[in-house]
This record gives C-alpha cells, structure tokens and sequence, in this order.
C-alpha cells in the first residue's frame, strides 16, 4: 500500500490504540488484493476475529478500521470466555466488484503465512462460501460451510446473543427479561439484522427497521406482510427519531453512536450487533448522562464469535447456543459492575476483559 500515511504508522505504535501486537500489510497484484491483518492480542490464546471486505475511501481509513475492530476482538473473546486473543482483517476494495476466487486464495496465503496466530472468519462482505475458498489455502479459516467441515453461518447466533444483550437489558431496567409490548428499531436487516428482527417478533415486540439496501428491507416486509408488528422508516435519522422507541439496534457499521445521533435518540436502550459502535471516548458518558443504558456491543454480539471458535474443536450447535445464552448472565454482571463502580457499562466491561486479558499474561 503505497498511501499509507506517516500518521497511520505513527498511530500503530500508540499505546492509545490498544498496543497491536502484529500488523500485515498484504498486497498481491495479480488478483487486486490489498488486505490488512491487525493482530492486537495473543495473551489468551490465537487471534480471532472476521474478515471485512469494504470500498473504503483511503488505505488509511482501512487501517484505522483493522487496528479499532482488532482491539474490540480482544475484548469480545474475553468476555465470552474464548481462548482467543483478538484480530481482525480488512480487504479493501467493493466486494461485489472486486471479489474472485483467485483474490480470496491469495488472501488465504497470506492468513497461512502467520502460522495459527491468527485465524478468521466471515464479517461484512464476506460469506461461509468466501471462507470455503480462503479455506483452500489455509486451515486456519473458520465460518465454512457444514458440507466443508464448517459451522456455517455464525449471524444466527449472533442475533441470537444481541437477543440475549436486550432480554438482560429489559430485566435491568424494566424488571422483566421480555421484549414484549416494547418498541425495538433496528438499524441494518441484513445478515444478522434479520436474524433478530425474528426473535423480537417472536417475543411480541413491535420493531421499526430500517437499511441502506431496500432489497433487505423489502425481505422482512415480505416475509409478515400485513403485521401491524413491522413498520419501515426511511433510513437511520428516522429510526433513532421514531417516537415511542424503546430500544435502539445498530446493526450495520460503526460509529453509529456519536454525537449527532446521541442526543436525537428517543430510545432508553442502545443494544445492537455493529461493532464499535461509540465513534469516540466520551459517547458512553453522554450516553449515562441522558439515561440511555447502553449494552456493550463487543459483549452482546459475541455469538458469532462463540460459533467459529467452537468450530476448531468440532462444531456443535447445541454447545454454543447453550454458551451463547451466557449473554444474559454477563450483560447483567456488567450493568452490576457499573453500578457498583459509578461508572458507565462500557466501562465496566473494559475492566473485566482487561482483568482476565492482564491475569492471563501474568500467568504466562
């Protein structure tokens, strides 16, 4: 990558930004891959975390955005109790252009190049199928296809633990662990978005959607045409605007927390799939000072995580929703935390994590 700026690589070495242990620059010509491998932390065990395949506008957007969801990794695996450190991968470009078989087989050479260090899975852009071929040169690809030894698609249990994140969050603040009755919006019902557009109904909750793809908008539609359950706004300042709005899910990219958005939500719960969803330090605190309880995304959304690490061992499905359900248990110990603490949930789940991330190094 040729634009990789001084301050990028300035910004590797900043303790502020998590001390990445490890970061690839990969690049192979003839297919058009340009990839970055940001490895955070190995105290627990092998980093683990997805691929993201995006149009990101600069190398140094791409950069910023491996080193954020990396770091985010470290925390995720430790909250839910994986030995894995954390890492993550991006590989720029539209995948609906740039996407070949001959890019994903040169990008799974450079993941076997690391030895085990890190291994990956699927994230936005990226399918069970696109694991299946990465999975040609490399063992170290998780999220394949069941006909391929795989668990397949990791977004079902992770719309389950978000589900989980909110059922937690209603015995918080409301005393009983149901959606019932309660209005949830939903920011992005694609991969994981859909997935838990289902539960809510299936718990009697009303749910507002919204995506930046009409197609994905459109498949819930059709799917409970009529249900007075399901109504779709026109996009994301409309949702978090809808009045009478209990929860609050993004569920697309990041940052969708910030401050813009903070002080225009009606909701009294932020509890969603995306990753890093607090576009700065701070946000959490303008959170809690509104009164708006925020479940920790890197906690809620672990599922998936649970899903391609049980795969290693050989998958079973049963085991992981079982640990997943564990979602419940460790929102509630989080908002618990932070009660005791006075201190916002984010937090307080950055304590526990960096407690057993610290323990585990001093063990070593």
């Amino acid at each position: 990558m040729t634009d990789v700026t001084d301050g990028v690589l300035h910004t590797l070495f900043r303790s502020e930004q998590g001390g990445h242990e490890q970061v690839v620059l990969c690049q192979d010509r003839a297919s058009g891959l340009k990839a970055v491998i940001a490895i955070h932390s190995t105290a627990l065990g092998p980093a683990l975390g997805g691929t993201r395949f995006h149009a990101y506008a600069s190398d140094e957007e791409a950069v910023l955005d491996a080193l954020n969801l990396a770091r985010g990794m470290s925390y995720k695996n430790a909250m839910a109790g994986l030995d894995h450190g954390g890492g993550k991968a991006v590989i720029i470009g539209d995948p609906d252009t740039l996407k070949s078989e001959a890019l994903l087989l040169a990008y799974g050479r450079f993941v076997d190049s690391l030895g085990g260090r890190y291994v990956t899975a699927c994230d936005v852009g990226t399918y069970v199928a696109d694991m299946d071929v990465v999975a040609r040169e490399t063992r170290w690809a998780t999220g394949r296809s069941p006909e391929n030894g795989g668990a397949g698609d990791s977004s079902v249990l992770t719309a389950f633990g978000v589900f989980q994140g909110m059922r937690a969050s209603a015995q918080h603040l409301w005393g009983d662990p149901t959606l019932r009755g309660r209005k949830v919006g939903v920011a992005g019902v694609g991969k994981v978005g859909h997935h838990l557009v289902e539960h809510l109904l299936a718990d009697g909750a009303e749910v507002v959607i919204t995506d930046v793809r009409a197609e994905s908008v459109q498949r819930i539609l059709d799917r409970h045409p009529g249900n007075p359950a399901v109504m779709a706004v026109a996009d994301t300042d409309a949702l978090i605007r809808t009045e009478g709005l209990d929860i609050y899910a993004p569920c697309a990219l990041g940052g969708a927390l910030n401050d813009t958005s903070v002080p225009a939500l009606t909701a009294t719960v932020v509890c969603g799939a995306a990753n890093n969803q607090l576009a700065h330090p701070g946000v959490e605190k303008d959170l809690a000072d509104r009164g708006i309880l925020y479940a920790p995304d890197y906690v809620v959304n672990a599922g998936g995580v649970i899903q391609v690490a049980d795969e290693l061992h050989g998958f079973d499905f049963d085991r992981c929703k079982a640990k997943a359900a564990k979602i419940f248990d460790t929102t509630l110990a989080i908002f618990a935390r932070a009660k005791t603490d006075g201190i916002p949930p984010a937090a307080a789940a950055d304590r526990i994590a960096e407690q057993r991330m610290a323990d585990a190094r001093a063990a070593r």
